[in-house]
């Protein structure tokens, strides 16, 4: 170690190789700076969606066969079993029923075709993401026969309307017979609150009180409802549907079914940028092995009078591995600070030269969220690189023959 890092330190070497040296040193740290920044912004904009739109999805619904009778129990104390075993479940939060159907909405602009979800007020209030991004009003006011309906606030710009309006819910599926033929079922509902997540969704998606949903639907709540329930991670689906299948057969539907394809695609998107800006690193790393084997030719006889001293191959080896080791942590070290920096100071520095791309909600700037284990995982990695860039040139250093090397000295 101490003749390696010499050598790596050593002020009267080659310049070209210093030069080589350098850039391979600066290689590493931006391509280390560039993958921990993007991978960051990505990192932002996955858990932005993961906000937003599994915000307003039901993480899990269980169909209502959860309540069947059994010959043991009767329904009430099944579904009270199995309701406290769902919430003894880890990343369960809570539960509530729930009623989906698809239906149209009319307001002062024409029909739009929504998702009306009938949903337990109090349950939504306290589990529910929409809870802490309402505009206006509040879940609570979405009360048993209230008739009252919270929208969007981009439904509401595409309807005109606002709290306080009225605005008809239409159903094709229930279905009236009058004097005219048949009619959907249809009633006026009072916009009691708008929320906010600046998702595609905020447009598709209606919450009223799950006793008016299922009068809109002439059915009783009991027999239709839907058991939603609400994770404190969303992408642990899979673990709790596992746990609750251990004691129920029946159907669930998780998000992935609806909403899959984008977080797909998001993934794949982010691991094919990782995967890029990985090559930089590579081929920055790689660079030391031209640097290193000029090194080694230019330590030939060096090697020659360590190896007739009594220095084994696998010393000789050693002492360019710390060479080359050397600027590769150099290059890692720089890399992992210029990302973090630069990750967390990415707004201010987009302010300061006046760029104004892809701006966040209501002014605010790229998202960024650094996970740590992310970091240290492309620090490792990056380290790997540099080792596996430093084998070959280590390997042929231990191959010098010490006569071949002295013989014109």
């Amino acid at each position: 170690m101490f003749i390696g890092l010499r050598y790596a330190r050593a002020s009267k070497t080659s310049h070209f190789i210093a030069f080589i040296n350098f850039f391979s040193v600066m290689g590493i740290a931006v391509g280390i700076t560039a993958l921990i920044t993007v991978s960051s912004v990505m990192n932002g904009f996955e858990g932005q969606l993961k906000q937003r739109i599994l915000g307003i999805v039901p993480h899990l619904l269980i169909a209502p066969s959860v309540a069947n009778e059994s010959s043991e129990k009767s329904a009430e104390e099944f579904q009270a079993n199995f309701f406290a075993q769902l919430q003894q479940l880890p990343h369960v939060m809570g539960h509530a029923q729930q009623i989906e159907q698809e239906g149209l909405v009319q307001g002062a602009r024409g029909l739009k075709g929504v998702l009306i979800q009938g949903v337990d007020a109090d349950a939504m209030q306290r589990y529910s993401e929409i809870a802490s991004h309402m505009r206006m009003g509040l879940l609570a006011d979405l009360s048993s026969r209230s008739y009252n309906i919270v929208i969007g606030l981009a439904l509401a710009r595409e309807l005109d309307v606002q709290v306080g309006d009225e605005i008809r819910l239409m159903i094709a599926g229930a279905t009236m017979y009058t004097p005219f033929g048949a009619m959907p079922s249809q009633r006026k509902f009072t916009i009691s609150g708008i929320f906010d997540l600046s998702s595609e969704l905020d447009a598709k998606v209606v919450l009223v009180n799950i006793d008016d949903a299922a009068r809109l639907m002439r059915q009783r709540s009991g027999d239709i409802a839907q058991t939603r329930v609400f994770l404190d991670d969303a992408f642990a689906y899979q673990q709790v549907m596992q746990n609750i299948q251990q004691f129920t057969d029946a159907k669930i539907i998780d998000w992935r079914q609806r909403q899959g394809p984008l977080f797909d695609a998001v993934k794949m998107e982010k691991n094919m940028m990782s995967l890029m800006l990985l090559l930089i690193v590579a081929v920055a790393a790689f660079n030391i092995v031209s640097a290193l084997v000029m090194v080694v030719s230019e330590k030939r006889g060096d090697i020659a009078i360590l190896r007739t001293q009594g220095m084994t191959t696998s010393h000789i080896t050693g002492i360019f591995l710390v060479n080359g080791l050397y600027n590769g942590v150099k290059g890692v070290a720089w890399g992992l600070v210029g990302g973090v920096l630069l990750a967390t100071q990415l707004d201010a520095i987009i302010q300061l030269i006046g760029l104004r791309f892809l701006p966040g909600p209501a002014g605010a700037g790229l998202p960024v969220l650094i996970e740590w284990q992310q970091v240290m995982s492309i620090g490792l990695l990056s380290l790997l690189l540099t080792f596996l860039a430093t084998l070959y040139p280590a390997y042929s250093a231990a191959k010098v023959a010490p006569a071949d090397a002295l013989r014109y000295e």
